[in-house]
């Protein structure tokens, strides 16, 4: 059993239909989101064109149901915290929700299910795995 973390790309390519589900978690593991992501989840939502806004809108909605939202605490904080000193004090850039994403991850002791593993790469304590 693995405990995972998916990151928004990811649960992009799913909702795209191009990942099966079944070649990257197993039925024993355990995942979850981050809070940040379920935000730019919602942002896709909010920004979708009308034809795409409903089934994106129902998505968005399962993904609430029948996945754990990790939400940003104090530990996730400190994480955050050590993170952003790593980058600055390396000159290693980062996006902003990429360094949430991997203090949450660090936090709870989870891998990074993600199509942008790059983003993840750098960041000390942070498995990341690439999807496809």
């Amino acid at each position: 059993m693995s405990s995972l973390l998916l990151d928004t790309t990811f649960l992009v390519d799913v909702e795209r239909g191009g990942v099966d589900l079944d070649e990257v978690i197993a039925d024993a593991d355990d995942v979850a989101i981050a809070a940040i992501t379920l935000a730019e989840l919602l942002v896709g939502v909010r920004l979708a064109s009308p034809r795409r806004k409903g089934p994106r809108e129902e998505y968005v909605g399962d993904v609430m149901e029948s996945v754990p939202i990790i939400t940003y605490d104090v530990r996730v904080a400190s994480e955050h915290a050590d993170l952003l000193c790593y980058v600055r004090e390396s000159g290693t850039p980062s996006g902003a929700h990429d360094l949430i994403i991997a203090a949450t991850a660090r936090a709870t002791h989870r891998a990074v299910i993600t199509a942008d593993r790059e983003a993840f790469s750098d960041l000390p304590g942070v498995v990341a795995i690439a999807h496809r």
